[in-house]
């Protein structure tokens, strides 16, 4: 085992999925010799060169497409967006050919491309209104994609490697927020598999859903509650789609209380999704209605006072998750 960053382990998995695999390569804007806008692939271009870490113009249609093309053609992408916000003028490509290059040719035709972007808010340094939007829900709901948001450094890591080796188009998120997180990282070779949620954290009393920079307030919110008596368990989804529900239920069922947490916007967010799904999986285990939170629906202000006003904070779910076991 040895210390990494969240950066620094995003930096190996995909150093050493280059080395395996010959038809893995990178691109996007000033990967090369700036190592890209937060240093996530410095170093790189020294040891593979510019065949297989490819500086692009600054457009994300043709960063997008050119993944697309290269990955029907038989090799694996990790395409990088500067930022998720951006990838918005990449959403054709990625919705409306990646995402069903599959199905439009029958089975036939493989687009196995990782499309890699930071998201969400900095905590630290207001960013503004279109540098720290959660976009998860953009492309959860798209049949034909699947979404990974890792929380640690392990996580990133290991999911990487196996969007990279994944037959699909994978959405690849990164919480710009967790960057200079650190924590432990195999020294061995190692996948973690795509589809799977982690229980962060074991508790009896209530069970916290979340992904991202908010697994991190959850974990601070519990230790906490604990001291009240109330042990929150924290779910870490961590592949957004396809959905780990079977660890979702099993946990509520156990704990009788559910509270779900996103980072982004209140209206059409993941929240309601799981909200929703535990309410149909779990009603008769549920002692007390599913609590939620999520991001006010304005846009991400740049004054930082402001910001931590429109996100959720750690206070948030603790009002929350005492509000649903009836300790408030």
């Amino acid at each position: 085992m040895h210390k990494a960053t969240y950066k620094e382990a995003i930096r190996e998995g995909l150093a050493e999925e280059m080395r395996r695999d010959s038809s893995v390569f990178l691109l996007g804007e000033d990967i090369g010799l700036h190592g890209g806008a937060f240093g996530l692939t410095k170093g790189l271009f020294a040891e593979f060169g510019p065949e297989r870490v490819r500086d692009t113009p600054i457009s994300e249609s043709i960063i997008a497409g050119a993944a697309l093309g290269s990955a029907v053609a038989g090799l694996r992408p990790v395409a990088e967006m500067m930022f998720g916000d951006f990838s918005a003028i990449a959403y054709d490509q990625i919705v409306n050919a990646a995402a069903k290059a599959r199905f439009q040719f029958g089975g036939q035709c493989k687009a196995p491309m990782v499309v890699r972007m930071p998201v969400g808010a900095l905590s630290w340094k207001s960013a503004g209104v279109v540098h720290c939007q959660s976009v998860d829900n953009w492309y959860v709901q798209v049949p034909g994609l699947k979404v990974v948001l890792p929380s640690t450094p392990y996580d990133a890591k290991g999911l990487l490697k196996s969007a990279i080796r994944d037959d699909n188009p994978v959405i690849f998120l990164e919480h710009k927020a967790l960057y200079e997180y650190q924590d432990e990282v195999p020294d061995e070779d190692y996948v973690v598999p795509l589809g799977v949620a982690d229980v962060k954290r074991r508790g009896s009393t209530c069970t916290a859903v979340t992904s991202g920079k908010m697994v991190h307030f959850a974990l601070k919110a519990a230790l906490e509650l604990a001291k009240e008596g109330i042990e929150l368990e924290v779910i870490d989804i961590r592949t957004l789609k396809p959905l780990d529900e079977e660890t979702i239920f099993a946990s509520v069922r156990k704990t009788h209380h559910a509270v779900v947490i996103h980072e982004g916007h209140r209206t059409g967010g993941l929240a309601a999704d799981w909200g929703m799904r535990i309410y149909t999986g779990c009603l008769d285990w549920l002692d007390a209605r599913i609590g939620w939170v999520a991001a006010h629906d304005v846009p991400i202000p740049y004054n930082d006072g402001l910001e931590k006003k429109v996100l959720p904070q750690p206070a948030d779910i603790l009002a929350a998750v005492r509000e649903t076991c009836g300790a408030a």
